[in-house]
């Protein structure tokens, strides 16, 4: 956003080339909306768009400076501009030409004499810093899901009194691991993410429960991860213990020998680069890439300046506005992995049948998001404005410090997973229409974009960034605050989700092949 933001205008504008403005609150019809000097020509709902000026039918339409569609229609000054008047058409994008001929940007860093902030983390034996201390239970199979659960269940209210440093014992299980071919893409990608799972620092211990003839394999999980079981990592299948019954004491028995070594925790200070955020945004509307998105963006720019690491991802959700990210890539190498995922996606898309611009949901048009093109471009301000240094494919482990991007589908939880199986110890989550998701065993601190929203369901919502909306509140204090939210919420306190006890039911790995 180049331009600031009018605190007296009933209309946003946010940048000098765009075409339409955001209604700060609902305009009714007639209104003179200053200082623009043009009469709304309808009611405009808060937050929908509205043309600053005259676009003739087939011209371009932009927001944030950038290209979000075109005409339709002839477009009136004043004049409502949503789905009856704005389409999205191919246009080129010039993605390689823009890959070759950026120039490779500089990675962030800590001001020269500056210190890094803490927080309060739990150090692994492996060197790694844990944000939560969970004992996890896998599953290989959908056919062990049950048994998982039984085995959890056991364990809800037993543990608070007795290992007051474990935060739980949780069942994550998943609808596949069988007709599935073992040497498939679809097979390495769900190992994958159990493993990034197994081998997580919020998990003091796991153990896997499989049913025992399944295409997914223990034995062959354990040999594609190059994980051993030890006293952290345990293994049985229902076939093994002899039925439900045996197997869920047997599960029980297991998490029962892992409790007391879980409990030996304490947190201690750690440092910001040991941060591993996940962005992700879920039923946002037009405030989204106004308010939460960009103030988010400023944090991680606060966390990446001290060594940490964001994960940006939803390949699908930042169509169209690739080329913001490509310009910010380290190299041309990396720049050129973004695009390889994005014509993947394309392609991925025509043998389907399916259209990238069928993105937007309901509930994003009734907030305002017309079309891919404008929620890709508010999205990715959840990046804020560092280098992008590497590109991952789904559930890959995240390595690299500084802003990365993992290649997922737009769908909340199984984006979320992949990340998590990335590594990310924490998860910022943006909402314009009110997401209550949650997320085990990373925290999930809810953003929201909007008062409104903010009064309507503060139960769910962390940290409300309506301020910028309204005027009192700068992109800079809200993203001040976000940040100091993330360092508490990294150091053990609790989220609105995770109180509600929200984050069994969203592990939804990536299956995308055939299921035989």
């Amino acid at each position: 956003m180049q331009d600031v933001i009018e605190q007296v205008s009933p209309v946003i504008r946010l940048h000098a080339a765009d075409t339409v403005g955001i209604a700060r609150t609902a305009i009714t019809k007639g209104a003179l909306l200053e200082p623009y000097g043009i009469v709304a020509q309808q009611d405009i709902p808060a937050g929908h768009k509205l043309a600053l000026h005259a676009v003739p039918k087939g011209q371009l339409v932009k927001r944030y400076g950038q290209v979000i569609g075109f005409a339709s229609n002839d477009i009136a000054a004043g004049e409502h501009v949503h789905l009856h008047n704005l389409c999205m058409e191919d246009f080129d994008r010039a993605l390689e030409e823009a890959a070759e001929k950026r120039t490779p940007a500089q990675p962030a860093a800590l001001a020269p004499g500056a210190r890094s902030d803490t927080f309060m983390g739990i150090r692994r034996a492996d060197g790694r810093v844990a944000t939560r201390n969970f004992i996890g239970i896998l599953t290989t199979v959908n056919c062990s899901a049950t048994v998982a659960r039984a085995i959890e269940s056991h364990f809800q209210s037993r543990i608070e009194e007795q290992f007051p440093n474990v935060d739980g014992v949780v069942a994550l299980t998943q609808n596949f691991g069988c007709g599935i071919g073992a040497k498939t893409e679809t097979m390495a990608t769900l190992r994958r993410t159990l493993t990034g799972y197994a081998k997580h620092p919020n998990f003091a211990a796991v153990l896997v429960v499989g049913l025992g003839c399944e295409s997914n394999q223990i034995a062959d999980l354990f040999q594609f991860s190059g994980m051993q079981e030890n006293d952290r990592l345990r293994s049985m299948t229902i076939q093994g213990a002899g039925g439900t019954q045996k197997a869920i004491k047997e599960g029980i028995a297991l998490i029962e020998q892992m409790l007391p070594a879980a409990n030996q925790v304490e947190r201690t200070p750690a440092n910001v680069s040991e941060i591993i955020l996940a962005l992700e945004c879920g039923g946002s509307d037009s405030y989204s890439g106004i308010s939460a998105n960009p103030a988010l963006g400023y944090a991680v720019d606060r966390i990446v300046a001290q060594g940490g690491t964001a994960i940006l991802s939803e390949t699908s959700e930042i169509y169209g506005a690739e080329h913001l990210l490509t310009h910010r890539a380290v190299s041309k190498e990396v720049g050129d992995k973004l695009i390889k995922r994005i014509e993947w996606w394309e392609d991925y898309c025509s043998r389907t049948g399916s259209e990238m611009n069928n993105n937007p949901s309901a509930g994003n048009k009734a907030g305002g998001l017309t079309t891919i093109l404008e929620k890709s471009l508010g999205g990715i301000a959840k990046a804020g404005t560092t280098p992008l240094v590497d590109v991952y494919e789904y559930a890959e482990p995240v390595l690299a410090k500084g802003l990365v991007f993992m290649d997922t589908p737009g769908y909340d939880p199984m984006a979320v997973t992949g990340q998590v199986a990335g590594g990310a110890n924490l998860l910022c989550f943006t909402t314009g229409r009110g997401s209550a998701f949650g997320c085990k065993p990373v925290p999930s601190m809810k953003l929201c974009s909007n008062d409104a929203l903010w009064q309507r369901q503060e139960e769910d919502i962390d940290v409300n960034c309506g301020g910028i909306v309204s005027g009192t509140e700068s992109l800079e204090e809200v993203g001040e605050r976000i940040y100091q939210q993330i360092l508490r919420m990294a150091s053990g306190e609790k989220t609105k989700s995770e109180n509600f006890g929200y984050g069994n039911l969203e592990f939804v790995p990536w299956i995308k092949g055939a299921i035989m």
